[in-house]
């Protein structure tokens, strides 16, 4: 049996949501809310279509041009959306009809509604759920033999229909001839001023055609995300699930409530992962690796054996066998070699360490290339910047920077080379050489009581 088609209704502005952003553009552990929906409609469908009406060009921005878009300028309700999209479906087969902000649905519970309309010969099938306060949704009204007769809209039910613990999740699957046929004739509801979806179900029903009700197991993965308290409720369940899929891949996680990991960010089995780490958007880890407590990875790749430890890298890569933190900050560019040790409040900018090389504390590297073996004394600082442009500077293998050295860029230190402690280095040092540049020292007995504004005890 061919694929069905999807229609992901994507159109609304999400005025609860209180935002200039479009609610399906909205982050759920580092993706829109309409990712997900996309997501779960991928294998299971032949085509997706996009309704977009506020902020179109950005939902068409993210998503690309791969997907067919329908533009609703005016938001005339849902049956308004999908007549918008009845001209680009197919005269036959199915059609899955969903809402961009069900970022919790998944593809199974899709596969279930779509089963259960293929073995009851439907027309239409809602994908319905019981909740215990059904307040605010479309109440689904079944008749004597248990068939849906009709979806009432809360501001529409009697006190009878009001009690009625089932609701409309928004999800549908429609036979496209019936859909072709009847959605057209839908009319505006005069109250609202909007075309609902829900008042097909008479059509059909008239037409002696059959509507059926697929209940989901779980009510809140089927229910949109209307406001930011519930799209933090909604990241707590897709965190879980994120990291309940990565423990049974093989990655350990001391507390999994106190990590944070996104969607689409891979790790590899036999990691360990402390509480209280983030790891964002591109960010893949590979197997052995120690992260946290208290890291934060974004956008970057950590290769085998690594050890990340209270400490933020952004767009880098941690090389095998790497060490970094506590307490450092891995910037943007930055590769941090194999077996390299990056020490406590070190920060690192656009920058190359070769392999073995230590940069152990209080240390900056900022545009800069260091070879194999190199040892970066405490409070070695590198003056990349002359207040208007950026300098490179190149430290080759080998060379011993003294603690407390400012490196000014640009310069090449040699193969070998020795920088003194305490040294300001301005020029190039050739290889195996020694460079010390600081002041004489010079002592002055008795004037220290001047400085100090204490007299000199006898």
């Amino acid at each position: 049996m061919e694929k069905p088609w999807a229609v992901i209704l994507a159109a609304g502005a999400g005025t609860r949501m209180n935002s200039s952003l479009p609610k399906v553009l909205h982050r759920l552990c580092g993706k829109p809310l309409l990712w997900y929906v996309l997501a779960s409609t991928q294998d299971l469908s032949d085509r997706q279509v996009f309704v977009t009406g506020f902020g179109s060009e950005q939902v068409r921005g993210y998503f690309g041009e791969q997907y067919l878009y329908v533009q609703q300028e005016r938001q005339l309700g849902t049956g308004h959306a999908l007549q918008k999209a009845l001209p680009y479906l197919p005269d036959q087969g199915e059609v899955l009809v969903l809402c961009g902000d069900t970022p919790l649905l998944e593809e199974r519970t899709l596969h279930e509604l779509l089963d259960v309309h293929r073995k009851n010969e439907a027309a239409a099938t809602v994908l319905t759920a019981f909740l215990a306060d059904p307040t605010g949704y479309g109440r689904v009204i079944r008749g004597p033999e248990g068939r849906v007769e009709e979806i009432v809209e809360e501001l529409h039910a009697n006190a009878g229909q009001r009690i009625v613990q089932e609701i409309n999740t928004g999800s549908y699957c429609f036979d496209l001839r019936a859909l072709k046929k009847l959605l057209p004739d839908l009319r505006i509801n005069s109250q609202k001023g909007e075309y609902y979806l829900t008042d097909l179900i008479p059509l059909l029903l008239k037409s002696g055609l059959r509507v059926e009700a697929c209940p989901v197991g779980e009510p809140r993965f089927a229910l949109g995300i209307n406001n930011h308290v519930q799209l933090s409720e909604a990241a707590a369940i897709m965190r879980q699930r994120i990291n309940e899929k990565l423990m049974q891949g093989g990655v350990a996680m001391m507390d999994p409530s106190s990590v944070y990991i996104d969607a689409g960010v891979e790790v590899e089995r036999d990691t360990f992962i402390y509480p209280q780490t983030i790891l964002e958007g591109e960010t893949k880890v590979g197997q052995g690796c120690r992260l946290g407590p208290g890291t934060h990875l974004i956008d970057t790749c950590v290769e085998a054996g690594v050890v990340c430890r209270q400490s933020v890298v952004m767009e880098s890569r941690l090389c095998e066998g790497a060490q970094v933190g506590p307490f450092a900050n891995i910037r943007p560019g930055s590769v941090i070699g194999p077996a390299v040790k990056i020490g406590d409040f070190v920060e690192v900018k656009n920058s190359t360490i070769g392999e073995g090389s230590k940069v152990p504390h209080l240390s900056y590297v900022g545009d800069t290339r260091i070879g194999t073996g190199v040892n970066m004394g405490a409070g070695s600082i590198v003056v990349n910047y002359d207040g208007r442009k950026k300098h490179q500077t190149i430290i080759e293998e080998g060379a011993f920077i003294g603690c407390n050295s400012n490196l000014v860029a640009p310069l090449t230190v040699g193969k070998g080379a020795f920088i003194g402690a305490g040294s300001t280095i301005s020029k190039n040092v050739p290889a195996y050489a020694m460079a010390i540049a600081r002041s004489k020292q010079e002592n002055r007995d008795g004037l220290a009581g001047r400085f100090l504004g204490k007299k000199e005890k006898k």
